[in-house]
């Protein structure tokens, strides 16, 4: 961090992506100073928290599962989404607990995923064109002059929304929806009648075996709270800084800058530019923060990045996500991951296997073929450990509701099937059943390498 870093040092750099178009600057200024004095959305010490869970990570000790909407939609805001979400989340990290032995970290793309990079800055419709959609708390998705213009007060809805959901997360975390014993009422119903639903409750009559039996010795929720609740943590993209600004503060315990609106942000892969605003922001705040890895990244940028942003270091401070693509992982990743080890560099190394696979099916309708995301998480893991290096997490786009947006899985969702609940507000989402079963492929890949560790004890011994 620079001597004179401030939570609005960034507005002195080249920002990407982020709207210059707002009408009304004095409307766009007062919504800013109305941020600045609500309440934080997260605490410091939540941050600090994870990150030395994201430190345990970095020491192959944890596993980092993160994922949800591709962008949070005002219209989609329901109760009922939050919960599947977070309920699958749950599906999964028990799923990857169980064959992987050793703790998951659960990371939401929650309560604050709303702005998405556009390849393009406007949209044409025939012989319109207007603004292109940017997010709900920027402009809306219906191709009107009035809808596509940027609209600040949409600011301050999407930081009501992101405090309800909170609260709503909170409340499933630690009041008894999560118990371990809940895992069988869990089952999202179109899983349940699924190949990876019969899976999944196999897998939970073994644990329940185990809950009696720790039970018969003592081991109950009430003697071990985590078998009651758990730790789940919010993330999102910090792109649009003029709300990230709004929402850091000191923290007075530690007298350091925080970013309230999430536990952790990432920089994408449109905005990584070292000496661009984003960069600039992200230098000053002491949350775990995240950078895209796309495949134009080189070693020597990376190492460059890593020490602007982690000078010191820091385990857990710095979670690199890949998202290369299955065709271009098995060239690009090992070169990184050689540098990051070859650097001594204290990192998470995850996977996002979503935006590399990406592609326009005949029928019009943007999709991710499921082959091609499994694809790239097998190999992730398989460089990885040929490397050297922990596979450190997995960082999906995915939903709990039952959604066909992309293509195969079990039920093989077909080209003609995207039309039938195509709902994303962006890019296409794994459902609740593709996702579960990206979990299994995984959980296999660590039960592996966990056999592969006795195995190099046992001889050692």
């Amino acid at each position: 961090m620079t001597e004179h870093w401030t939570p609005a040092s960034w507005r002195s750099k080249p920002a990407k992506h982020i709207p210059g178009d707002y009408p009304d600057a004095a409307a766009l200024s007062r919504v800013e100073q109305t941020l600045r004095g609500m309440p934080p959305l997260v605490f410091a010490g939540e941050a600090r928290r994870l990150k030395s869970l994201l430190g345990d990570v970095s020491e192959g000790r944890a596993f980092l599962l993160q994922g949800g909407d591709c962008a949070e939609s005002f219209k989609e805001f329901h109760a009922d989404n939050i919960r599947d979400t977070f309920r699958l989340i749950l599906q999964m990290a028990v799923v990857l607990t169980f064959a992987g032995g050793k703790p998951v970290v659960k990371v939401g793309r929650m309560a604050g995923q709303f702005g998405k990079p556009r390849s393009s800055a406007v949209e044409t419709q025939g012989d319109v064109t207007l603004p292109s959609y940017r997010g709900d708390n920027i402009n809306g998705m219906e191709f009107t002059p009035q809808t596509r213009t940027p609209d600040p007060q949409r600011l301050v809805q999407a930081y009501s929304q992101s405090a309800a959901t909170l609260n709503l997360l909170r409340a499933f975390a630690s009041g008894g929806y999560a118990d371990l014993h809940n895992i069988h009422r869990w089952t999202l119903g179109f899983v349940a009648d699924s190949p990876q639903g019969a899976r999944y409750r196999e897998l939970g009559e073994k644990i329940s075996e185990s809950l009696a039996f720790m039970e018969a010795i003592g081991v109950t929720p009430e003697s071990q709270p985590a078998l009651h609740q758990v730790e789940f943590f919010t993330s999102h993209e910090g792109l649009l800084l003029n709300f990230e600004e709004a929402m850091t503060r000191v923290d007075s315990t530690s007298g350091d800058w925080y970013d309230t609106s999430a536990h952790l942000l990432w920089i994408g892969e449109r905005t990584r530019d070292l000496d661009g605003a984003h960069v600039e922001f992200f230098k000053g705040i002491k949350n775990p923060i995240g950078v895209k890895c796309g495949p134009t990244m080189e070693g020597d940028d990376l190492g460059r990045l890593a020490d602007a942003l982690n000078p010191k270091n820091e385990a857990g401070r710095l979670t690199l996500y890949g998202r290369f693509g299955a065709d271009k992982i098995e060239d690009r990743l090992p070169r990184l991951l050689r540098a990051t080890k070859a650097a001594g560099l204290n990192v998470v190394w995850a996977i996002d296997p979503m935006h590399g696979n990406t592609l326009t099916a005949a029928n019009g309708y943007k999709t991710r073929p499921f082959d091609r995301i499994l694809s790239e998480v097998r190999s992730f893991v398989e460089i990885c450990k040929a490397e050297g290096v922990h596979p450190g997490g997995v960082h999906l786009e995915m939903t709990g509701q039952n959604v066909t947006e992309c293509l195969g899985g079990a039920r093989k969702v077909a080209e003609g099937d995207l039309a039938d609940r195509y709902h994303t507000h962006c890019d296409p989402r794994l459902n609740g059943e593709q996702a579960l079963e990206l979990a299994f492929l995984v959980a296999e890949k660590l039960k592996e390498d966990r056999a592969d560790v006795t195995r190099r004890a046992a001889a050692g011994a």
